[in-house]
């Protein structure tokens, strides 16, 4: 069929067979006259008709949604939530896939981003290629682990809480997310209305019995009175500056990991996974073995998190640096870390705090970058430390490949690589690798 845009094909049908899942929670197909396209609410060796949702006439690949069946995948279940499928919230991408299967597809989607843009196989890598649950996250198909301990609603003009659809602005209202955790769904978000409102991100702490919700103000909005069915503290961001201010209650929430309780203030970052930080930090400290008396780096370190973790085992002859841009979070970092005389947290970019440190070696180094990844440049200095070993905290396994092969360049290779599903139902997933110096030969 032809659309009312001559170069659109946006609501065009095509019958394909689902090739291999890729990196974005969709899988691609090819459409009999050559046409590229990432489909999602699909699986791999499916046979779907698939309506484009993106793309026109000349565009390298199209967009589309899986709205009929015809052949299933032995590894598809009905999906858990009424508010997951073609067209609705685009929160989730695998909620039609059985747990197992979501795990194997993140593990084909690291496989894949390694070899293609690091030139590593899984062995090379140190992986054994799995991708493990999070503990109590083994749950059997059909149920959903409610893992989201920070859930951000869209607001429509109706005042409705919802989730945004895929790649779209607009609201999908909804009266539950099976994800939210227990802390989040209790608040009642969804159960009341909130006009002039653009957003309400819901933060139920894992460490501590602190709600938080964080309002944001429709361009001139006014405030609601906020009544929700547990106690909660309340914040707004500023539409002048983006700024949050404190509106009634804590400005910040308590977290613990590590046996270490954190405070994290004005929605600042924090693992979302109420086992992640648990995870995380067990899996850096198996690998990087931190000795007495040994100096570390935490880069992009948040509220301290690894610099917490590590200072307590590198004892008092131990050193730590920890840097992170966010000013909030370096005084939630401080304030966390005061007990720790070795620990000294500076602000700024890592590129550029770091060289004017005059630091010229470290033992340890952890790195827990944005998305994007740290970068050629920052790697090149890392690696000009000298480390004996490195832990680098992924949460995007293109960024981990790109990284790795910049670390590759530069004298460092991975000892091991652990992969974990931190966010079930979607198709992030978090790694952690240990990089150590090349051996030279003799």
């Amino acid at each position: 069929m032809q659309n009312a845009s001559d170069s659109s094909l946006v609501g065009d049908e095509y019958e394909v067979e689902i090739g291999p899942v890729a990196h974005g929670g969709h899988c691609i197909a090819r459409t009999e006259d050559g046409r590229v396209l990432f489909v999602r609410h699909t699986l791999p060796g499916e046979r779907v008709i698939a309506k484009v949702t993106e793309g026109e006439e000349d565009s390298r690949f199209l967009r589309a949604d899986a709205v009929r069946i015809i052949e299933a995948a032995k590894d598809r279940v009905e999906a858990p939530c009424p508010f997951s499928g073609p067209g609705k919230c685009g929160g989730c991408d695998w909620q039609h896939a059985k747990p197992g299967a979501q795990r194997r597809f993140k593990g084909e989607v690291i496989a894949e981003q390694l070899l293609r843009l690091a030139g590593l196989t899984p062995e090379e890598a140190g992986w054994d290629g799995t991708v493990a649950p999070a503990p109590g996250d083994k749950l059997p198909p059909g149920e959903v682990p409610a893992w989201r301990t920070r859930v951000q609603y869209a607001v429509d003009a109706e005042g409705r809480a919802g989730l945004r659809r895929h790649r779209s602005h607009d609201v999908e209202p909804i009266d539950h997310c099976a994800i939210a955790a227990p802390g989040v769904t209790e608040l009642g978000i969804e159960k009341r209305s909130w006009p002039q409102m653009e957003s309400v991100e819901a933060i139920a702490a894992t460490g501590s019995h602190d709600r938080q919700v964080i309002l944001t103000p429709a361009p001139g909005g006014r405030l609601p009175l906020v009544e929700l069915d547990k106690p909660v503290s309340v914040l707004r961001v500023d539409e002048r500056d983006g700024g949050v201010h404190r509106v009634h209650g804590r400005a910040f929430v308590r977290e613990r990991a590590d046996g270490r309780t954190y405070r994290v203030g004005a929605g600042g970052f924090w693992q979302v996974h109420p086992q992640a930080a648990d995870v995380l930090v067990k899996a850096v400290m198996q690998g990087l073995m931190p000795r007495k008396g040994e100096t570390a780096l935490d880069l992009y370190c948040g509220v301290g998190l690894f610099a917490g973790a590590i200072a307590e085992r590198l004892g008092e002859r131990g050193a730590v640096l920890g840097i992170e841009s966010s000013k909030r979070a370096v005084e939630d970092a401080r304030h966390n870390l005061r007990d720790l005389d070795r620990v000294r947290i500076e602000q700024g970019k890592v590129d550029q705090v770091l060289p004017r440190t005059g630091i010229t070696e470290a033992d340890l180094i952890v790195l827990d970058p944005p998305r994007a990844g740290a970068g050629k440049q920052t790697v090149r200095s890392l690696a000009a430390l000298g480390a004996r070993r490195i832990a680098y905290v992924a949460c995007d396994p293109a960024a981990l490949a790109r990284d790795l092969k910049y670390f590759s360049e530069a004298g460092y290779k991975p000892r091991t690589l652990r992969a974990f599903d931190l966010f079930p139902m979607t198709h992030h997933v978090e790694c952690v690798a240990i990089l150590e110096p090349v051996k030279k030969d003799a």
